[in-house]
């Protein structure tokens, strides 16, 4: 049997439909198919690879882990370099708020241990998340997922959430003193990278103060240099009480922490012991590639590249097809009549040698969200290719 019809018989499927394609090899900013075919990647892992495919540094830094050790026991009896290291670096380029970092596996395992977090440290219980938000897959973060569609399927879930509109000001009246946390992404980027409002999220930072809410921005797909500051908070003079990473996290490795300040951290610690735990999160291989990673994207000040390379693509997405391009650094919303235009818009791409998709709740947009290290010639292929194709679709 084919490598393809062994996927499709034994690896766990999440659509009726899927793509299908056999890559063979990633590196830059191109992926390569099993007959040699080779893609511009637009999307990057879904944010994950900011420094590009198998950047050197990284893949040193992988290997000369491996001379040292793999697994050993994560949490929480052993000091481990990667991890430290990997956690002072957050650390030093945070908030002197955010200072102590608890790794977890994934983003979704990051958004499960800032809900426990924020129950824990407030004793309270109501959780506070916005429509059109995506915060992970799993039960919890399902829960506080802004959309019936998905979340239908698998109730009951979290009780106790409540989800109100994203730039709303008359919605932050709800926010009350039995309000445990409010989890928001700095930049939406599943409802097609909305942006905050107006000062939205410095009057959301206010009303939390106001009510001992614990404010949780999730920056899992925007942080990391993606929206043109390592932070997106940055741009909106607002800081979290905790903060969600992932993603780009690990620099093309499996990792994502959330991160607080010492004294909320260690409400874990006590009553109960092993408040929360985790058996690979901030495993040290993890952590060795996402601060080589780290390292990259600030040495080769991709972070400042970002917003002009988003730029040049605005510039060049020019078709009377497109409704509208919503941009913030190289995350990007193009924006077609329908999903089902869009759809179109994508395969015919993906058969160009152009790799994108569409995003979760802004289904008629298509999604660019490129490593950071796409040049600018890479950049000018993909928009004439966009250009082109939208011709050509009726």
């Amino acid at each position: 049997m084919t490598n393809r019809q062994l996927f499709l018989k034994h690896v766990g499927q999440t659509s009726v439909a899927p793509l299908c394609l056999e890559i063979v090899k990633a590196e830059g900013c191109k992926l390569f198919d099993a007959d040699g075919k080779e893609y511009i990647d637009l999307i990057g892992g879904i944010s994950v690879c900011n420094v590009g495919h198998r950047h050197p540094r990284i893949v040193d830094a992988i290997k000369k882990q491996l001379d040292d050790y793999l697994h050993i026991m994560v949490y929480g009896e052993l000091v481990q370099s990667p991890q430290v290291q990997y956690a002072q670096m957050l650390a030093d380029h945070l908030p002197k708020s955010l200072n102590a970092v608890f790794f977890t596996a994934s983003g979704s395992e990051a958004t499960e241990g800032a809900m426990k977090l924020a129950k824990r440290f407030t004793n309270k219980t109501q959780i506070i998340s916005f429509k059109n938000s995506y915060h992970g897959s799993t039960q919890g973060a399902l829960s506080v997922m802004g959309s019936e569609y998905w979340q239908q399927a698998f109730r009951p879930l979290l009780p106790d959430v409540l989800q109100m509109n994203y730039n709303s000001f008359d919605d932050l009246e709800n926010i009350t003193d039995r309000t445990a946390c409010v989890i928001a992404e700095t930049i939406q980027a599943e409802a097609g990278v909305l942006v905050p409002q107006n000062d939205w999220l410095k009057a959301l930072r206010k009303k939390c103060d106001e009510t001992a809410t614990v404010l949780i921005f999730d920056e899992i797909q925007c942080g990391f240099g993606r929206n043109g500051t390592l932070w997106a908070f940055e741009q909106f003079d607002a800081v979290p009480d905790i903060l969600l990473l992932g993603k780009a996290l690990g620099g093309g490795m499996p990792l994502g922490a959330f991160v607080a300040n010492k004294e909320m951290m260690d409400s874990f610690t006590h009553d109960p012991v092993l408040g929360h735990i985790t058996t690979f999160g901030g495993h040290p291989v993890c952590c060795a590639a996402g601060l080589a990673a780290f390292n990259v994207l600030l040495d080769e000040k991709l972070i400042e590249k970002a917003a002009e390379k988003g730029k040049l693509f605005v510039s060049l997405l020019d078709n009377k097809k497109i409704k509208s391009v919503r941009s913030r650094g190289l995350m990007i919303a193009v924006e077609f009549e329908s999903f089902e235009f869009n759809k179109k818009i994508i395969d015919a791409l993906i058969a160009e040698g152009i790799f994108t998709d569409w995003f979760l709740f802004a289904a008629e947009c298509l999604r660019i969200a490129p490593p950071l290290t796409i040049d600018e010639e890479e950049i000018k292929i993909a928009c004439q290719k966009i250009n082109q194709v939208a011709d050509t679709i009726l």
